[in-house]
């Protein structure tokens, strides 16, 4: 077949939503199709999805995508994938799934992460990993699993996490990738498992739960028979297993480019802060947070701080002005709030406010690790209205962003960006200022689909290193500069230091607040 006229699949398998992408060799988008997937929360923290129904709604994507590319199975050079970083996905016997995965917004495993943290050998492991401990990790949930419910483990033969369930589901391989290895049990240096790291979870004992390292740039698998016939593809296509979805949106934002490492922040449901590095440059900090995730670049890695609560922070503020809008019989969607986002900006009055935008019931992961930090305004009056709220919760993304930056060394000279917000004047220019750095937005739509399909379009020969990719697939989409304005990035300094000083006072107030008992509106006390 003619070369423009194949197509590589990247599957990105988000916590809410699966996509499956076509592009064509030289990385120009296609066609893209969607499903929403779902999760079940509890009140005892956790956070779960059925295997099964993942897989099924991967199917589905794929099945979509081919119902609007024609002739996508005979064009489908190959595939790859990625998804939802972390959380645990267990499977035994037959390759059937043991229980629900726990994922990565699950926060049962906080007791052993307060356990192993005290431990003197945690120091060792997060210089091993050069990633804090969490309840994300599958590290911190395999440990609390094997405290409190060792017979799920003593069921399984290998805990995988999400991408590499699809991956066993298209291949029959079980197999991770380096990224998630060396940063959960691994050494980011040799991108291997390590046995003191291991060790140090108290897990040498489930060693053998741990699946063979692959890499998707290197290494492919066969589309199985089964697999080909639910997905409307040709058996024996190719199938990369990508690294973790962070870095594989990273990578197609332009975290790298012109054989030249640059910053890359996500502004989604969570905040991603991504600095790519080559390894001796690597700077852990004394906290112990953040990750160290390998790029598919010999010798390049990312140095990672997460937000758990980014655009969340946003929604919710928007969704408390809709409440009221609709009680006070003036009903508006939720769209319509979005869209008056930067209005609103533009009416308030500038760092009147400050916001710390802990929104999550899990925390926060980054740059500190605290289950119990909430979000809360500082500085509020009654000269204070709707406008100036919304200012402070925008500013206040900002301002987390740099808190993680500053957690990594120095800020980054250039910025990218991607996520829906980013769509907001008045985040990009907060975002500027906050880090006092021109910052380029991406102009791919799919930017982790097509991160994972770069890793294919490598190990299928179609570019002889990720960089010569990157030179047709990312730098071409990349925006104008746009420069901050000097008069807000000495306004957001003075913002820092104030900011800095209120999270640093903060947790003995979560501590208190979090023994307080929740009192539903029927009167009666809420144990959970």
């Amino acid at each position: 077949m003619a070369r423009d006229n194949q197509i590589i699949i990247g599957i990105d398998a988000g916590t809410s939503v699966i996509k499956a992408v076509a592009f064509d060799l030289s990385g120009n988008q296609i066609a893209v199709a969607s499903v929403r997937n779902a999760y079940m929360t509890g009140d005892d923290g956790s956070a779960t999805q059925s295997l099964a129904r993942t897989w099924q709604d991967c199917v589905n994507a794929l099945l979509g995508l081919g119902s609007k590319v024609s002739g996508l199975a005979s064009r489908t050079a190959a595939v790859a994938v990625t998804g939802q970083g972390d959380g645990t996905w267990l499977v035994g016997s037959g390759n059937r799934p043991v229980a629900d995965a726990w994922l990565w917004l699950d926060a049962r495993a906080a007791p052993t992460v307060t356990s192993l943290a005290r431990q003197d050998v945690n120091r060792a492991r997060f210089e091993a990993t050069g990633t804090g401990l969490n309840t994300c990790q599958q590290g911190a949930q395999l440990a609390h699993m094997d405290r409190k419910i060792p017979e799920l483990l003593d069921q399984a033969e290998v805990a995988l996490h999400c991408k590499d369930w699809l991956y066993l589901n298209l291949t029959g391989v079980r197999a991770t990738d380096p990224s998630e290895a060396s940063f959960t049990f691994g050494n980011f240096r040799t991108r291997c498992y390590d046995d003191a790291v291991i060790d140090a979870l108290g897990l040498t004992r489930r060693k053998k739960l741990l699946p063979e390292i692959v890499d998707g740039t290197e290494i492919s698998h066969a589309l199985t028979e089964e697999a080909a016939r639910a997905c409307g593809l040709r058996s024996g296509t190719p199938v990369s297993l990508g690294y973790v979805d962070m870095v594989m949106t990273a990578l197609g934002a332009g975290v790298r480019n012109g054989q030249r490492n640059a910053a890359c922040s996500t502004i989604g449901s969570t905040g991603v802060h991504l600095r790519a590095k080559a390894v001796g440059d690597v700077h852990l900090n004394a906290e112990g947070t953040g990750y160290v995730i390998a790029l598919p670049i010999p010798g390049i890695v990312t140095q990672v701080q997460t937000n758990m609560g980014a655009t969340i922070n946003i929604d919710w503020i928007l969704d408390v002005a809709g409440s009221l809008m609709a009680e006070a019989g003036k009903p508006v969607s939720h769209s319509d709030l979005v869209a008056r986002i930067d209005a609103w900006y533009a009416q308030s009055r500038p760092g009147s406010v400050l916001f710390h935008p802990y929104i999550s019931e899990a925390g926060e992961r980054g740059p500190f690790v605290n289950a119990n930090a909430r979000a809360g305004f500082t500085g509020l009056s009654v000269r204070h209205g709707f406008p100036d709220l919304l200012r402070s919760v925008v500013e206040g993304l900002s301002l987390a962003t740099r808190d993680c930056y500053a957690a990594m060394g120095d800020m980054p000279v250039e910025l990218r960006i991607t996520g829906g917000a980013t769509r907001s004047t008045a985040l990009r220019k907060s975002l500027s200022a906050a880090v006092n750095a021109p910052i380029r937005l991406s102009k791919r739509e799919e930017t982790g689909a097509a991160g994972v399909a770069m890793m294919a379009a490598v190990c299928n020969g179609v570019y002889s290193s990720m960089d010569d990719c990157i030179s047709d697939w990312v730098t071409p989409l990349l925006g104008e500069a746009e420069v901050p304005d000097a008069a807000e990035a000495t306004r957001f300094d003075r913002l820092f230091s104030a900011y800095s000083g209120v999270r640093h006072a903060m947790p003995p107030v979560w501590d208190m607040l979090a023994a307080v008992p929740i009192t539903a509106p029927n009167g009666l006390e809420n144990k959970s």
